[in-house]
């Protein structure tokens, strides 16, 4: 009986724990523009694959303003971006 609570306390476990989440696609880009009053950068910037969208340069909102902080124009980095509330919006940048 030992081994059957061992086991069920280990299948229990098991489907409680979350699932690891799947990192976001990154794409190159250099930053452009920075517009801290309207929250936004623009980007030069390869493929976005997750919306199918070609290489160009373009604005994007950011998730989170404290990213325009972390960044400069002319800097290189590595970037997530997806549609927000119908906009398209930087969601994670690497540095």
């Amino acid at each position: 009986m030992n081994k059957f609570a061992g086991l069920m306390a280990a299948a229990i476990l098991s489907i409680s724990i979350p699932a690891v989440a799947v990192a976001a696609d990154l794409t190159k880009g250099t930053v452009k523009k920075i517009d801290l009053k309207s929250k936004k950068v623009t980007i030069i910037h390869e493929e976005l694959k997750n919306l199918d969208m070609p290489a160009m340069t373009m604005v994007f909102r950011v998730a989170d303003e404290a990213m325009l902080e972390s960044v400069q124009e002319g800097q290189e980095i590595e970037f997530a971006a997806d549609r927000v509330n119908g906009n398209l919006t930087v969601i994670e940048i690497n540095e």
